[in-house]
């Protein structure tokens, strides 16, 4: 990651870090004052931002770091190693939500002070659309794994805080005292696949998985455009924090002296990192007409042609 991008990766997680101190602050007096679950949930969601917030800005400063002796691919992994540990607090949140939420249904209990508790979801949501601004600013620049975790989060307290005004209104105005823990359940289960979705983008980072096939055939179509890769295959991609990593085989002429070929591939590795920026790439050269061992599973037909057939 250059300079600039890891500056502005670790501007978002401090500005993550600053609303999450402010915001855990007027959930606590909110939640003192009303006994609202939803309005506790909240807050239970505002502290687990501010110990993740904490951990996004360790992995983003981690994931930072230039590739060395111990990391030769960098530390892009860190990213998602944050990420994980994001989910395993707003996992453990929405389990104590949802607990919290069936015994104040079994207690019957209402909630007080709804006006309070109100102006702070107000406030809260106010400060909640600024960050996003922020931090969508630096995902388009930065791609980051962390914060595009974070992001989630915060974006979810749109909706949150939205439900946690809806409680509080229909508890003390309508007299619908089951609202409120019917609303902190559903808080929770929003918590639950909010969990689920950032770990299944985490996992597939620690995995290794696959470029999504629109950026794959994106790739697969810069490729086409240079002749000297008619035969490109066994194609395989990556992504690791902020980074890519591409290799493929390609066949050249049995003829071309190394020093000929070296040229093509530098030729051809500059233009498509200049289209892919901040991606490693790798390009085997194979004599023309070699085929690879049968039985292997991860030898694939032209990529071309596969782009010709839809596949």
């Amino acid at each position: 990651m250059s300079e600039d991008r890891a500056r502005l990766a670790r501007s978002a997680a401090l500005a993550s870090i600053s609303v999450a101190v402010v915001l855990v602050a007027l959930k606590t007096w909110a939640s003192w004052k009303t006994g609202s679950t939803a309005m506790l949930g909240s807050l239970a969601d505002s502290a687990l931002d501010l110990i993740a917030s904490f951990a996004t800005l360790t992995g983003v400063w981690i994931a930072s770091q230039p590739a060395d002796e111990d990391h030769r691919f960098g530390h892009g992994k860190a990213e998602a190693l944050a990420a994980i540990f994001q989910v395993m607090l707003i996992a453990l949140s929405a389990f104590g939500i949802a607990i919290r939420a069936i015994m104040q249904f079994a207690g019957g209990q209402g909630t007080e002070a709804a006006a309070e508790g109100i102006g702070v979801s107000l406030v809260a949501i106010a400060l909640t659309f600024a960050l996003l601004g922020w931090q969508r600013y630096v995902m388009r620049r930065t791609r980051s794994l962390a914060i595009q975790t974070d992001h989630l989060h915060y974006k979810s307290d749109l909706f949150l805080n939205l439900a946690v005004i809806a409680a509080l209104a229909l508890d003390q105005m309508a007299g619908l005292t089951g609202a409120d823990p019917a609303f902190g359940l559903a808080i929770a289960a929003w918590l639950g696949w909010g969990a689920f979705t950032a770990a299944r983008a985490a996992v597939d980072d620690l995995m290794d998985r696959e470029w999504p096939e629109e950026k794959r055939l994106a790739f697969i179509e810069a490729a086409a455009r240079h002749p000297e890769l008619s035969k490109l295959h066994d194609l395989r991609t990556r992504t690791s924090g902020h980074r890519d990593f591409v290799q493929f085989h390609v066949d050249l002429p049995g003829d071309m002296t190394v020093e000929e070929a070296h040229d093509i591939i530098e030729r051809v590795e500059a233009d498509l990192c200049r289209q892919f920026p901040d991606m490693e790439l790798l390009i085997h050269i194979d004599p023309e007409g070699h085929v690879d061992e049968p039985g292997n599973p991860l030898a694939e037909e032209n990529e071309f042609k596969r782009l010709e057939n839809g596949k």
